[in-house]
C-alpha cells in the first residue's frame, strides 16, 4: 500500500480523449503477473510505444517526470471496460495517485480505493479548466475532500472507510490487522472465542 495520502501538490498530466477503458490503461497481453511492481512501464503501453517496444517520439506520459506529476486529469467516462486490478496498479506503479475526471467507472473506483489511488470526479466546469491546463499544478486535500488549482477550489465525495484507509496508508486487511488487538480483546470480553 502506498504512503498515506493527505495532502498532495502535484502537476497534473493531462490525457482528454472520452471513455479510455481498462484495456487502453494497462492492455491484457501484461495481465499475466499478480505482481504490482514492474507495472507502471506498461500502463498506456499501445500509446507510448511502437510495435517494437521503442518509445514513440513526442508522447507526454515517456517524457515526463512521474515524481512531479502524479495527477492524471483525463476525459469523461474513465476506465470503463472491464474489472481488472492490474489497472489501478499499473498508474500507481507509474507514479499518479491520482485520477481526475467527471465520470468514472464503478468497479475501477472501488479497484482504485482499494490500492491506493484516489478517484475525484469533479464538475464539467472545473474538468474543462484542468484539461486546458496541462502540467497545471493542483493541491488535493483529502482531509477536507479539496481540489485547489489557482483560485479555483472544489469539494469531492469519497467512500468513508476508502477515505480512512487512504489517509492511514492502509488497505482493507491492512486496517483489520491494525485492529487485531482490539478484536480479540472484545472476543475474549464477551465470551466469543473460537475454540
Amino acid at each position: 500500500m502506498p504512503e498515506p495520502f493527505k495532502v498532495l501538490t502535484s502537476q497534473t498530466v493531462v490525457l482528454p480523449q472520452k471513455s479510455i477503458d481498462t484495456d487502453q490503461i494497462i492492455p491484457a497481453r501484461f495481465l499475466t503477473t499478480t505482481t504490482r511492481e514492474g507495472l507502471g512501464k506498461s500502463a498506456f503501453y499501445d500509446w507510448r510505444y511502437k510495435a517494437d517496444g521503442k518509445p514513440l517520439a513526442g508522447v507526454e506520459l515517456n517524457t515526463v517526470d512521474a515524481e512531479s506529476h502524479r495527477v492524471l486529469v483525463a476525459g469523461d467516462n474513465f476506465a470503463c471496460g472491464s474489472s481488472r486490478e492490474h489497472a489501478p496498479w499499473a498508474l500507481l506503479d507509474y507514479g499518479f495517485r491520482a485520477v481526475v475526471s467527471t465520470t468514472i467507472a464503478d468497479i475501477f473506483t472501488s479497484n482504485a480505493l482499494k490500492n491506493g489511488l484516489l478517484p475525484i470526479q469533479v464538475d464539467k466546469e472545473t474538468h474543462e479548466k484542468l484539461l486546458a491546463r496541462p502540467g497545471a499544478e493542483v493541491t488535493i486535500d483529502l482531509e477536507n475532500n479539496e481540489l485547489r488549482f489557482g483560485n479555483h477550489v472544489v469539494g469531492f465525495k469519497v467512500e468513508p472507510f476508502a477515505r480512512r484507509c487512504l489517509l492511514e496508508g492502509v488497505d482493507n486487511l491492512g486496517w483489520m490487522v491494525d485492529r487485531i488487538v482490539a478484536v480479540e480483546t472484545f472476543e475474549r470480553e464477551n465470551g466469543l472465542e473460537s475454540a
